[in-house]
């Protein structure tokens, strides 16, 4: 036992990821596969083999097939092509898939993601229907186009190591906010140049958009948000941030073009979507308790 402890205080961070990929390939380690392991392959194998080209994906999920079908071919001096990585790889269960992009949640976020859910999990649809949805979301002219790939296992969507924070747009681009209940929306709101503070928020969404519809639906009516410093949602977030702009036949390329681009896609956008996302708030309620307030599936 103590040997056996031993040799676990000195495996280096590299052994430890290679025996981990043995383990979710079904494969049993021991002593010898674990000198194997840290000689730079696993024990028994060449770099042509199945076994050994799959090891290279997990280690760096971001390569690619090219790439590993590269330093497959500088270490055994023999070629291969990208087109047999990648088959090597699906029959080793890993497939090329766009990582999910999250926002990162803390525990605290957790608990209160619990704790909210819990309180909402048994609302009717007449309850949802007082609630309007609200958030903004920043466009810019260099948004992800989600090409980059990685290579991951069929269920393993959400798993962590598979999880990349959400995109930081850093060139020009707008502001937009927008709201969204059943059987309406709000018009879509874009800001002007300039940070949003507290009083821009007042001046130029509280007072305009949601009095408004306060006053359509009195006292039951419910406005929700998200926890941004000048306000605070969650459930309209795919909505607003929609890369269907992204696919046009003439993508916009200035920022007029970008604003009217923006707005009629938000008037394209059917409101039976709307209200098919806003009816599943229940079932993502009962979700999230099932992981503990954490990130949900689609």
């Amino acid at each position: 036992m103590a040997n056996n402890q031993s040799v676990r205080r000195h495996l280096d961070a590299l052994t430890r990821g290679r025996i981990i990929g043995k383990l979710e390939e079904g494969r049993s380690v021991t002593r010898t596969a674990i000198r194997g392991l840290s000689s730079g392959r696993p024990r028994g194998t060449t770099p042509t083999d199945d076994r050994y080209i799959v090891l290279q994906a997990r280690r760096n999920r971001w390569k690619t097939a090219g790439e590993i079908a590269i330093h497959t071919t500088q270490v055994t001096g023999r070629p291969i092509s990208r087109f047999t990585v990648a088959r090597r790889l699906h029959g080793g269960g890993l497939f090329a898939r766009r990582p999910v992009r999250f926002v990162p949640l803390t525990p605290a976020h957790r608990r209160r993601l619990s704790l909210w859910c819990r309180e909402h999990r048994n609302w009717r649809d007449n309850e949802w229907g007082r609630v309007l949805f609200t958030d903004d979301s920043r466009f810019s002219f260099s948004s992800d186009s989600h090409r980059i790939l990685i290579w991951r296992e069929r269920g393993s969507r959400n798993h962590p190591s598979n999880i990349i924070e959400r995109d930081k747009y850093g060139c020009r681009g707008v502001l937009v906010w927008g709201g969204i209940m059943l059987g309406s929306r709000t018009d879509l709101h874009i800001f002007n140049a300039g940070s949003v503070n507290g009083t821009r928020y007042c001046n130029e969404i509280l007072l305009p958009y949601v009095r408004l519809f306060r006053g359509a639906m009195g006292l039951q009516f419910l406005f929700m948000d998200d926890n941004a410093p000048c306000h605070r949602t969650v459930a309209a977030e795919q909505l607003l941030e929609s890369r269907r702009l992204a696919v046009r036949t003439l993508p916009p390329v200035t920022i007029r073009e970008l604003r009217l681009a923006l707005q009629d896609e938000w008037a394209a956008m059917p409101q039976q979507l709307i209200d098919t996302l806003i009816l599943s708030m229940g079932r993502r309620c009962e979700t999230c308790l099932v992981v503990r307030g954490d990130h949900i599936p689609y």
